[in-house]
């Protein structure tokens, strides 16, 4: 059965729309879970533009819906402390009733980092920090106490309480398309692996083999992470054509279709790919 979700990057918004959208989305049973996004600066020009904090917001329309599922996709692990992020993903998930998706990623984004003085790091820098964290916050998010002895992260005798509703915790989406690190990290951690199929079918499909055989020789069932794409809707989208491409990614064996709206989109919008999508 084909599945939906929203995404509101929350650049370019205001609060009064993201949760216009959100609580559209909620009352629609066709969208298993909305996400944002984790970034201080927007993406898309004009870089200079507003930006609302990913933690924050999210937090605030898990409260303002009831039935969807929430995340951000994804999380930049440069941006804090691994046991932070779990401490706050354990938390939303009690204060949610267990809806928490949770995003994580290696992160990017040179422009607000290099603002912030946040220490992005080489690729390779980048994917160690990213490997170790991903394994911190599992722990944290699992285990009483946690012994962590890492190049970017030392955990003593750690705990975590309360842990989040969902057991053993929080499912993770990873996003990214590092074939050594990252897929790896999926087939390890991961209920849902996030890219862009759209871009390139054939890479898509390239690469979630790659995956899936990181998956067989860590002995996990490839049927166990879901494969999710983001479908990037114009300003003034027409519905028909957004559903046929929806369409197209089921066909290519896209698990979960998260259509990404930008600041132009209000409730109605929603409503109307609700009914184009639906037929699909």
């Amino acid at each position: 059965m084909p599945r939906f979700a929203i995404k509101t990057p929350s650049h370019h918004t205001t609060w009064d729309r993201m949760l216009e959208v959100w609580q559209a989305a909620d009352r629609i049973d066709l969208f298993e879970s909305a996400w944002n996004f984790d970034h201080f600066y927007p993406i898309a020009e004009p870089t200079d533009g507003p930006c609302l904090e990913a933690w924050v917001t999210l937090s605030a329309l898990a409260q303002a819906t009831e039935r969807i599922r929430v995340g951000t996709m994804v999380n930049g692990m440069h941006y804090r402390h691994p046991a932070l992020t779990a401490a706050m993903a354990a938390s939303l998930d009690v204060v949610s009733g267990g809806r928490l998706e949770l995003g994580l990623g290696a992160g990017w984004y040179q422009l607000e980092t290099e603002a912030y003085g946040m220490e992005l790091g080489t690729i390779g820098e980048r994917m160690t920090r990213f490997e170790e964290g991903t394994e911190v916050i599992h722990r944290l998010l699992t285990q009483e106490h946690t012994d962590f002895d890492g190049r970017f992260f030392h955990l003593t005798d750690a705990r975590n309480e309360p842990k989040g509703i969902q057991s053993p915790r929080p499912p993770i989406t990873i996003g990214g398309r590092g074939e050594r690190r990252t897929l790896r990290l999926v087939a390890r951690y991961a209920s849902m692996w996030d890219t862009f199929a759209e871009r390139d079918f054939d890479e898509w499909h390239r690469l979630r083999d790659v995956m899936w055989s990181h998956c067989s020789d860590l002995g996990r069932d490839r049927s166990d992470v879901a494969c999710s794409s983001h479908l990037r809707v114009d300003p003034d989208p027409d519905p028909a054509e957004v559903a046929g491409r929806a369409g197209r990614m089921f066909e290519h064996g896209v698990d979960v279709v998260v259509i990404a709206l930008t600041g132009a989109h209000d409730a109605g919008t929603v409503e109307l790919m609700a009914d184009a999508l639906a037929a699909v």
